[in-house]
């Protein structure tokens, strides 16, 4: 299913990232746009979890730097039946988490320093278990094409909007015909269209992998009260997030109220916990 699931995806975000550029350039742009978005998706496929990863500036973690989180991770890596993820501690204050690769064979799992100072182990291992459930059900690959596309996508509005101020890229002849408007008109939809796309790929993901985790963990209430401690500390912390890239976190980082909480690529973290308790209720943890 994901396999198809990426293989839309692809198909979608191209389509979009041509229609822009047809705005921007005409058919000639459409053809740059779509040559574009040939070499993004060959680049995402193979190299967008070291581009996101470096776009953190997320550092290895050796054994011997963090031998209980190692522990912890190979533990529930094996209880999930993958191999184990290449571990990366993220310099940010912001306390969160995500993963990343195209593949379990290719995987790592990134946490920011502010997520191991606020949680305390079991709930650390929470969140490890739901970061490797990501990898277990596949999702990374959509996760990190959808961010590399999405941030594609986004640098084109940018140049739509410059554009449009400009007075259009094609002079009087385009000004005449309605370019101003076709400029705005990318501005503003593309991003949200591509904004939309990241959402229907990341809200279902995220019950799925908070269900997982709570599977292979075993303790699906050291998810819940995680979740809870990083939504109310991701609100106190400001956060350098770019938001082509925010739906890969486990908590929205990307905080506000009104079209931001409407817009938002994850599911409310209330709606979250009490799935995660009913789990729990089920298997007895209390």
């Amino acid at each position: 299913m994901n396999t198809l699931k990426t293989g839309f995806l692809l198909v979608l975000l191209t389509m979009l990232m041509v229609f822009v550029g047809g705005l921007i350039g005409k058919q000639g742009g459409m053809v740059i746009a779509f040559g574009l978005a040939l070499i993004i998706n060959l680049v995402s496929y193979w190299f967008s979890d070291k581009i996101v990863l470096t776009m953190y500036r997320a550092q290895p973690i050796t054994e011997a730097e963090a031998p209980e989180l190692h522990s912890m991770v190979s533990r529930l890596a094996r209880q999930a039946g993958i191999p184990v993820p290449r571990l990366y501690i993220v310099p940010e204050r912001m306390p969160n988490a995500f993963a990343t690769g195209r593949n379990p064979q290719n995987a790592a799992v990134a946490v920011t320093e502010g997520l191991l100072r606020v949680l305390d182990r079991d709930e650390v291992e929470g969140v490890i278990a739901h970061e490797l459930a990501h990898i277990k059900n596949r999702d990374i690959l959509v996760s990190t094409i959808a961010a590399t596309l999405a941030g594609a996508i986004m640098m084109l509005a940018n140049m739509a909007r410059w554009g449009a101020i400009l007075g259009g890229y094609g002079g009087r002849d385009d000004r005449d015909n309605g370019g101003v408007i076709g400029l705005l008109v990318a501005a503003v939809v593309a991003p949200i269209a591509a904004l939309m796309i990241q959402m229907a790929v990341s809200r279902s993901r995220e019950f799925q992998a908070d269900a997982t985790g709570a599977q292979v963990s075993g303790k699906p209430l050291n998810l819940a009260n995680a979740l809870l401690k990083l939504e109310s500390a991701s609100q106190l912390v400001p956060a350098e997030v770019s938001p082509a890239t925010a739906h890969m976190f486990i908590v929205n980082p990307l905080n506000g109220g009104g079209l931001v909480s409407l817009f938002s690529t994850h599911p409310p973290i209330p709606e979250r916990v009490n799935r995660l308790r009913a789990i729990a209720s089920q298997v007895g943890q209390f």
